[in-house]
């Protein structure tokens, strides 16, 4: 599993080529893109901060516990911090397995987890002020079929 934090922009196209190309054995593979939304209209930017180091380290640890649940072929979380506009990726999920349910379950696995337990703190920037984005109970809820 390979799981990168960083600030730079990716292209969710030739992570999923390049990925793919490195699990030849795999009969699926399963890929997941999150995209900032602008759900109010006004979304200037969103900012998401991290600790370096203990970030890595978590999502570094729910990999290795996806790879031993479902014995995948490999793996791939890509996460980005920093200053990010309406429209751009925030992060991607891979994973691939001989099966594709396998593949699925897993990418949903990481997903869940990281939408509600990664260390990341997200603030969004509108033209009337600052917010942090609060934990929202779905996303806590979608952890308890795992």
């Amino acid at each position: 599993m390979e799981v990168r934090v960083q600030s730079a922009p990716f292209r969710p196209g030739e992570e999923l080529d390049a990925f793919t190309a490195a699990v030849p054995g795999a009969g699926a593979v399963v890929s997941f893109t999150g995209i900032v939304r602008d759900d109010s209209g006004t979304l200037a930017e969103m900012v998401i901060e991290h600790y370096p180091g203990m970030t890595e380290a978590a999502l570094t640890q729910i990999a290795e516990d996806a790879q031993a649940r479902w014995s995948l072929s490999g793996g791939l979380i890509i996460h980005r911090f920093g200053v990010l506009a309406p429209g751009e990726q925030i992060m991607m999920v891979a994973t691939a397995a001989r099966h594709r349910q396998v593949a699925f379950e897993a990418a949903e696995f990481l997903m869940d987890y990281l939408k509600s337990r990664a260390p990341f703190w997200k603030k969004e920037r509108t033209a009337t002020g600052d917010a942090w984005v609060a934990a929202k109970d779905s996303d806590e809820a979608s952890l308890d079929r795992w």
